[in-house]
């Protein structure tokens, strides 16, 4: 019997060291942000007497190093030790959040060091979530990739439904500002398990008469120029600006246009996130069994209609019913993708591969969710709603019309064309690399 889960655990990716220590770093920190983005505005409402415009800034803030570095951080990130990044990011955004305590007794504690703060939490997310992207093929085999960002994925999903219970338990005992001492010790419980990882993720050295802005170029390129990266890119930005205006919208739409109160409104979108949560369960034996050309068009068609039925919800049922089946589709959307460039990228690439895709679905959050806002004094929040399940619509299109459906399972970097359909089950060899070869 011993034996025998022994042999289990050493096929199955919680054998892998390095990448179970990855989860560990990425689960603890995510269950602090979920703290966090509860903890930060009650700060702000109850200790400062916020506006309402000064929480949407605090929100919006947050976003803003996507915009100012979201291109060049992939450069900076592929010159460096990718461990050394992440603990890093870890710690600038553990002592961000120990300044909000300190500040509170000092008597110190203000709106603009709250804007410092979110803004730094934003650049250490934003360098750790790159490096993180860029580490994960030096620790697993590609036929593994899609199995392993799952698993992560599982970990997002399950932290936003019961951290922000925690959260708000811990606010009630503790009060806001010693709640956010939590997510300190998660980043630096995070960067504990990062410096646990032993494989070492290749250091791309910048080529002679480089420069930044031909690095960026490059980059820029060859992820517009792929023919599975281009199409994947033009639907998960589109996918990503409608779900902006969703997530900024559902509890006033939910609130006001359906007359759910609070605590059905809580459950409503519990729900829903556990649409995400069987989404990350279900992503890697659904593309094997089927193919991920599949999956990825099943997947687009399940959060398109599940966005699709929120405007024509009549209560809290089919609300969480379209929410389940948004989140369904957009985490097997979301696990699949990540696995594809993360198989298709070389490695010299993969930083600046990951920048591109960040800054740009990342960059519409703030547009997707300022201009759901405005068009709802002139069309409601049922036609906002509309116009983001019509967004959806169109992001199926340019997956449509590539190559992407034709997929078998997952391609090498190697492969510059969709390769040819595999068996349920096959595995392809990996490319031939010194940090991964024999993994």
């Amino acid at each position: 019997m011993t034996g025998t889960w022994r042999s289990r655990l050493s096929r199955s990716l919680w054998g892998v060291a390095d990448y179970r220590n990855l989860w560990m770093s990425q689960t603890a920190s995510l269950c602090g942000t979920g703290i966090t983005l509860l903890a930060l505005p009650l700060v702000a409402l109850h200790g400062l007497d916020a506006s309402a415009f000064e929480i949407g800034v605090l929100w919006a803030v947050e976003y803003l190093p996507i915009l100012l570095f979201g291109l060049p951080v992939g450069v900076w990130v592929e010159r460096l030790p990718l461990r050394a990044v992440m603990v890093a990011a870890d710690a600038v955004r553990a002592a961000a959040l120990l300044a909000v305590p300190t500040a509170l007794a000092l008597d110190a504690l203000s709106m603009p060091l709250l804007y410092a703060v979110t803004f730094l939490i934003g650049l250490g997310t934003l360098f750790y979530d790159v490096a993180q992207l860029s580490v994960m093929p030096a620790l697993v085999a590609e036929d593994r990739l899609v199995d392993a960002n799952g698993k992560l994925e599982l970990s997002r999903s399950v932290s936003q439904i019961g951290s922000p219970a925690v959260g708000g338990v811990l606010v009630q005992l503790l009060t806001a500002p010693l709640a956010v001492l939590a997510d300190a010790v998660s980043y630096l419980a995070s960067a504990y398990f990062v410096l646990r990882i032993r494989t070492p993720a290749p250091v791309s050295p910048p080529a002679e008469h480089s420069s930044l802005r031909r690095n960026i170029g490059e980059g820029v390129r060859f992820v517009f120029g792929h023919p599975l990266m281009r199409p994947l890119l033009l639907c998960a930005t589109l996918a990503e600006l409608a779900s902006a205006i969703i997530l900024a919208l559902q509890v006033v739409y939910a609130s006001d246009g359906l007359s759910m109160s609070p605590a059905v409104i809580g459950v409503a979108l519990a729900v829903g996130n556990g649409g995400g949560v069987v989404g990350a369960l279900v992503a890697e034996p659904f593309a094997r069994r089927f193919g991920t050309g599949r999956a990825f068009v099943v997947s687009i068609v399940l959060f398109t209609a599940g966005t699709a039925v929120l405007p024509m919800a009549s209560g809290p049922v089919t609300f969480a019913a379209g929410m389940f089946v948004a989140y369904l589709g957009a985490l097997v959307f979301n696990v699949l993708q990540v696995s594809l460039c993360q198989a298709v990228t070389p490695p010299h690439l993969l930083g600046r591969m990951n920048s591109v895709f960040r800054f740009a679905t990342w960059g519409v959050i703030p547009l997707g969710a300022a201009g759901g806002g405005l068009l709802v004094d002139h069309i409601g929040l049922q036609g906002v709603f509309w116009i983001a399940a019509g967004l959806n619509a169109v992001a199926v299109l340019p997956v449509l019309f590539s190559a992407i459906p034709r997929l078998g399972e997952v391609v090498h970097h190697g492969a510059d064309q969709p390769a040819p359909k595999a068996m349920a089950g096959e595995t392809r060899e990996r490319s031939e690399d010194p940090v991964t070869d024999g993994r």
